[in-house]
């Protein structure tokens, strides 16, 4: 899904330079349920480190995430290998609305959720019928009701300026720093990597990493 679908997104809603709010990277290192804290799989201190750049409505990092993903943690996560971090490149308003309930779920429940969101993509971002804002949105609060969420905090992870502002700023950052415009993107110990592939393809490039 190329950037350009992000409609506007940057020019139109909030950053967290224009609300005046800065994100230290230490901050994001720390383990913690903050919703601002890293979200990651695996050993910190692995061989090979992987960013995975994505947008929980991109039907491509679906397909990762439901077919590749799995045997990836499987194989490498799990045994120690590969060090996996997710990241945040909303590709328009519901995938950032998506992004920032995913967020505010404890840390150990954001993978699971992640998962769910993606094999059930169509079912919450692209059913008939879904056409307003809180179309979506009730249709994203089913997962998160499922997740332990209630509508009150759902509501408010929504309406958290500060939490909208930190996962656009990790936009922002992908695109300066590695040049990312389309999902899934991979950094796979600094190298940049795209594409829906399969795991053998993908097991090659951590091989080569």
């Amino acid at each position: 899904m190329d950037r350009r679908s992000l409609l506007g997104m940057v020019g139109g809603l909030a950053t967290a330079g224009s609300l005046g709010i800065a994100f230290p990277a230490a901050a994001a290192e720390t383990k913690t349920d903050s919703p601002y804290s890293i979200r990651s799989l695996g050993n910190p201190n692995a061989p090979v480190t992987v960013y995975e750049y994505f947008s929980l409505n991109c039907p491509h990092c679906a397909e990762f995430a439901t077919h590749a993903l799995p045997k990836v943690i499987e194989s490498y996560v799990k045994p120690g290998k590969v060090y996996y971090v997710f990241k945040d490149f909303p590709l328009n308003e519901d995938a950032l609305w998506a992004a920032q309930i995913a967020r505010a779920l404890p840390a150990k429940a954001y993978y699971p959720f992640i998962s769910e969101l993606f094999r059930t993509q169509d079912e919450w971002a692209y059913a008939p019928g879904l056409k307003t804002p809180k179309d979506y949105q009730n249709a994203l609060f089913r997962y998160a009701a499922l997740a332990g969420m209630d509508r009150t905090t759902f509501d408010a992870a929504i309406a958290n300026k500060k939490l909208r502002a930190f996962v656009l700023n990790e936009l922002n950052d992908a695109e300066k720093t590695y040049k990312v415009n389309s999902t899934p993107t991979f950094i796979i110990n600094g190298r940049k990597r795209e594409g829906a592939v399969s795991f053998d393809t993908f097991s090659s490039w951590l091989k080569a990493a």
